[in-house]
């Protein structure tokens, strides 16, 4: 099975929650991520929090074409339990 990102939300800072096609849930703060020509106009909260699911449905990208692999995601994801899951629906 490949690995995609179905679903992200924006936590705050550098922060996301991505939903993966297997069913985890993880967190992953993207702080320290940011280098590079690509990444480094996404230092600017304002263009990082128009992060999207891409149109192919496979992983998260921005408006400026940056992406990252749903496996780098995975790898350095914190995952997340059913409770906390819950607590931010609510």
């Amino acid at each position: 099975m490949f690995l995609h990102v179905t679903d992200v939300a924006y936590l705050g800072e550098y922060r996301l929650r991505l939903t993966f096609n297997d069913g985890h849930v993880k967190d992953v703060d993207l702080k320290d991520e940011l280098w590079g020509p690509v990444f480094q106009p996404l230092k600017d909260l304002t263009l990082f929090r128009q992060v999207r699911i891409n149109e192919t449905g496979t992983t998260i990208e921005w408006p400026n074409g940056a992406d990252l692999a749903p496996e780098f995601l995975y790898e350095i994801g914190v995952e997340v339990t059913e409770r906390e899951a819950e607590k931010m629906s609510a």
